[in-house]
């Protein structure tokens, strides 16, 4: 119940702090109010629940809005392109965290780096078992970095004068969030949010075959048996299934909706449980870790695709 007064506060303040969104609010205001009170060990049981099955339950109502048929919407070269990209993201967070041994924070932040931000985080998280306090660390890194780059690219995109399909490529490419990718659109011209939109939209349907990989990658060193690949949690063979079904099918825009809405309400439930588990020392000492590497790590994403789109 604690969480979900949170929420609901997160929820009803993204209206008056649209930039943030519920979900960030969810972690923040998760983060103040646990590290603000002592809570009793009765709290616990409720918290690891919210935090633990919510998640998992919210990615399902997710999934039936990301549709494979963005791919033939921006080009099968340009998606080529983007894969490329995503797979080289993955890759280097990847080798980086294994070789360094920095926590599974940077794994997350690495994954959502590539892919779309908070969600691509929730997603992966319980498959590769993080802690709490690794999520809301790397939740809290991919946010502050898309907020910061979404007020920083289309100053550098204007400056070097790319038109609006390859500015949206870019911003569409790199950025983390759908709101990201629409605040730096909308701040060169409607076009390039457009295209901008488009291109994060196909960079989302790569989510389950890159959460397939990722697992694989992370949990390789540790698997005897080729089979035990494929023991992924439930919660993401249902999530791939339901994205397969909503590419084959013509689902209602109202469902999409209504769903996605269900499943962002119970993610910012699960992201004030999460907070609630962060301590302020834990996030400082481990934070400046995960940003340093997801600076490092945007900073690569945005130059490989400005390299692309120069070169097309």
């Amino acid at each position: 119940m604690l969480s979900v007064v949170i929420g609901i506060a997160a929820l009803l303040l993204a209206n008056v702090i649209p930039l943030l969104g519920s979900i960030v609010l969810g972690l923040l205001l998760g983060i103040i109010v646990g590290n603000s009170y002592k809570l009793d060990e009765s709290f616990s049981k409720g918290i690891n629940y919210t935090s633990g099955k919510m998640l998992e339950f919210s990615l399902l109502f997710l999934a039936l809005g990301i549709n494979f048929s963005y791919i033939s919407k921006i080009g099968y070269d340009s998606f080529l392109f983007l894969s490329l990209v995503v797979l080289i993201v993955l890759l280097i967070s990847y080798l980086y965290s294994k070789k360094y041994s920095v926590g599974k924070a940077t794994y997350l932040v690495g994954f959502g780096t590539a892919i779309c931000g908070s969600s691509a985080i929730a997603a992966v998280a319980p498959s590769i078992k993080s802690d709490k306090e690794d999520i809301g660390i790397s939740l809290a890194v991919v946010n502050l970095l898309g907020t910061i780059g979404m007020l920083v690219l289309p100053l550098l995109l204007g400056g070097l004068g790319l038109d609006a399909i390859k500015s949206g490529f870019v911003i569409g490419g790199s950025l983390h969030s759908v709101a990201n990718v629409a605040g730096a659109g909308y701040a060169i011209n409607e076009e390039t949010f457009r295209i901008a939109i488009t291109v994060k939209l196909a960079r989302v349907a790569l989510l389950s075959p890159a959460l397939i990989l990722y697992s694989y990658l992370i949990k390789k060193d540790s698997v005897k048996n080729w089979k035990d690949h494929f023991k992924l949690p439930w919660y993401v063979w249902s999530f791939i299934g339901i994205t397969i079904l909503s590419s084959l099918i013509q689902v209602p825009e109202d469902i999409i909706k209504s769903s996605e809405l269900i499943g962002k309400i119970i993610l910012t439930i699960a992201m004030a449980a999460i907070g609630l588990k962060v301590s302020f020392k834990t996030l400082f000492l481990s934070g400046k870790k995960a940003m340093l590497f997801g600076s490092l790590l945007f900073v690569i994403d945005v130059i490989l695709l400005l390299i692309i789109s120069l070169n097309r």
